[in-house]
């Protein structure tokens, strides 16, 4: 593969700017200090704001801007404790941030996979930044020059496999910066990979072993070689996922050091419909970009320093009158994407003015195709979600399912890697299929649930393959084996939420669904599919009900003469305090229906008791609180099992080192116990 010449050529900061320049190209005015006294001098020299990168760091770990001596004597005095090397470079807030994927072989012959763009503009890590793809606000000319300027980089550095290439590019002219190159796969290499269905490790791979672009095979037609650029008749959009709320005093903004945990990928016809998909799959109770209630103290303040809800605050903006130049002036972000988003604005104010029963067809498939879920509808004309699903079939108002072949269908596809979008008028499959089973996946990783639900679900997937079922994999996280298209039959890269399950389920008509593999978002739909109709495989959603409603699984204990510390179902704070008196502080909070204990608090006192039941019950909004006596100095022990109706077939048992009240994702346990 990449010669080590080459993987040092772009990791030491020094050496990348020489052979850059070499080839006459553009990289930000730069120079790598080694102390925070010569950070200083450099930093007057160039001028204020700087940059502060670390040589050999991932995720942008220990870098930050500097606006004057003090920050960045605050940022380098940091970084220094971990790094020998740090780059003071000129800083381009406001430019745009692209990206190029590029392949190349050992012949010379090189490919542009994907391009992307940033929402954010610089100054914002791509791991923290909204990414769509392919790019939406460049002309033709800035980007047939970024990408011949990508590959002219990618072959003087001799690169063999695939890179990432970054650019600062200015919006009121055609200047650019080569910010850095990626001498490897990097995390946008997985987006980029799924968002076009070319399989860059795999191909990567062959490269690296001496095979040539023409005579490796393009996988998903079957027919041409991987020597060709992908078409897009598609939107990709990729959005963080944020768990910053865990977090008692760490700040809520984000910038040049990456924070979110984990991402989601959303694919639609249209910028509108992509982000509305992809804001509801992070999982977070938002509807979607409109339809939440999230207040702002200080919106110019959120608008010109981003947190987690930038785009909330955008979107509120719009509703209070602001122009778009005037949010373009305070954010940066291009005014192409501020209008896509004074679209969904305007229709939400649209959708207003009627109810269910007078709302105009035209108006409800726009609203549609501009990505308002069911629910969305619903709460803006007064209705409930099943009655607005109810009269959107009636009317013929229905999602159609897209492949996506990396040719913009100029080659019929081998393989099903599918998106729904009301942004069609025909289905690309003939869904005749029979014996076929869904498994649900788990979504975004957050703390609490990460590849271990992926490996669950990859697991169920080969399983009912051996046992020849047809198997469709439901999933929307680019970081994932499960949102391979070669895993599954079928592979729906979409939303994990009623409205999209039932309208795949309705179309596909599968034997049953597994909702056990994916962790809590599965789980939490499994009572409403049950409910609708959908045959549920495995245990049965009302006994999943019984295990995760707080107040039902109390009352079973009681009923099977099962030992449990005393407890309540939560009504009011009176009656809750009333409860904490008698059994005796700590009681602990429990809300019904979450993971890795969101909101789930040890009150040691009647304010924090108050507290923590405001937020719990904000969580669990629809299932109730419980809450019962937390016994202190008590041994913490698990069991895992297999069951079949009910018997238990294998299990392990394992302990906690720490004592009760430390959760199981944070405490060190141990196979099998040690002091039972």
């Amino acid at each position: 593969g990449t010669p080590i010449k080459a993987i040092l050529e772009t990791e030491d900061r020094g050496l990348f700017v020489e052979k850059i320049k070499e080839i006459g190209l553009k990289v930000p005015v730069s120079k790598a200090v080694a102390d925070v006294k010569e950070a200083v001098r450099v930093a007057e020299e160039i001028g204020y704001p700087v940059m502060c990168r670390v040589a050999d760091a991932l995720g942008g770990l220990g870098s930050g801007v500097a606006y004057d001596k003090q920050q960045l004597m605050e940022i380098t005095g940091k970084a220094f404790s971990f790094t020998k090397q740090i780059l003071i470079e000129e800083y381009f807030g406001g430019w745009k941030e692209v990206e190029y994927e590029v392949v190349r072989d050992c012949y010379d012959n090189c490919v542009v996979v994907c391009s992307m763009e940033n929402v954010d503009p610089m100054g914002i890590h791509t791991g923290e930044s909204i990414v769509v793809a392919p790019v939406q606000t460049l002309t033709a000319s800035e980007n047939f020059k970024l990408r011949s300027i990508s590959i002219k980089v990618i072959r003087h550095l001799g690169i063999v496999g695939e890179c990432n290439i970054q650019f600062a590019l200015d919006p009121a002219s055609e200047d650019y910066r080569i910010i850095e190159v990626n001498a490897r796969l990097s995390r946008s290499s997985a987006l980029a990979s799924k968002a076009t269905g070319y399989p860059l490790a795999f191909i990567a791979t062959k490269l690296a072993l001496g095979y040539s672009l023409t005579e490796v095979k393009n996988i998903i037609t079957g027919v041409t070689s991987a020597c060709f650029e992908p078409a897009l008749d598609y939107v990709v959009l990729k959005y963080p996922r944020w768990d910053l709320q865990k977090f008692r005093r760490v700040s809520l903004n984000i910038g040049s050091e990456m924070k979110s945990v984990g991402e989601v990928m959303a694919i639609g016809r249209g910028y509108e419909e992509a982000l509305q998909k992809a804001i509801r799959m992070l999982d977070v109770g938002m509807h979607g970009l409109v339809c939440n209630n999230i207040r702002f103290n200080d919106l110019e303040k959120e608008l010109q320093k981003p947190t987690d809800k930038r785009m909330f605050a955008i979107a509120e903006a719009i509703r209070r009158g602001y122009s778009i130049n005037k949010i373009h002036h305070l954010s940066n972000v291009d005014p192409w994407f501020l209008y896509k988003i004074k679209n969904i604005v305007e229709i939400e104010e649209k959708l207003k003015q009627y109810r269910l029963q007078n709302l105009p067809l035209s108006l409800f498939k726009e609203a549609k195709q501009k990505g308002f879920s069911d629910l969305q509808i619903a709460l803006l004309v007064n209705s409930t979600e099943q009655e607005v699903r109810r009269r959107r079939k009636k009317l013929g108002i229905i999602p159609y399912v897209k492949q996506i072949d990396t040719l913009a269908a100029e080659y019929p596809a081998k393989t099903n890697y599918l998106y729904l979008t009301y942004n069609g008028c025909e289905d690309d499959l003939d869904f005749k299929e029979k014996n076929q089973v869904i498994v649900l996946g788990g979504g975004a990783y957050r703390i609490g649930s990460s590849v271990e639900f992926d490996w669950c679900c990859v697991n169920s997937v080969t399983t009912l393959k051996k046992l020849k079922y047809r198997t469709i994999m439901i999933n929307c996280n680019p970081e994932t084996v499960s949102t391979d298209y070669d895993i599954c039959d079928k592979l729906y890269f979409d939303e994990i939420t009623f409205e999209r399950v039932m309208d795949i389920c309705e179309k596909e008509h599968p034997v049953g669904v597994i909702v056990s593999m994916g962790g809590q978002i599965p789980n939490t739909l499994a009572l409403p599919l049950y409910t609708a109709g959908v045959p549920i495989l495995g245990t049965s959603p009302l006994s999943i009900d019984k295990a995760e409603d707080r107040h039902k699984f109390s009352q079973l204990l009681d009923e099977l003469g099962i030992d449990q510390p005393a407890w309540k179902e939560l009504t009011s704070l009176d009656e809750a305090e009333r409860f904490a008196s008698m059994v005796g502080y700590p009681v602990l909070v429990r809300p019904s229906y979450v993971l890795s204990g969101a909101a789930m608090s040890i009150a040691l006192s009647k304010e924090e008791l108050k507290d923590y039941l405001k937020k719990a019950s904000e969580v669990s909004k629809e299932h109730p609180v419980v809450i019962s006596k937390f016994i202190t100095g008590a041994k913490e022990i698990e069991i895992d099992a297999v069951a079949r109706d009910g018997d238990l077939y294998c299990y392990a048992v394992s302990e906690h080192v720490e004592n009760a009240g430390v959760h199981s994702g944070d405490a060190t346990m141990v196979l099998p116990p040690q002091r039972t």
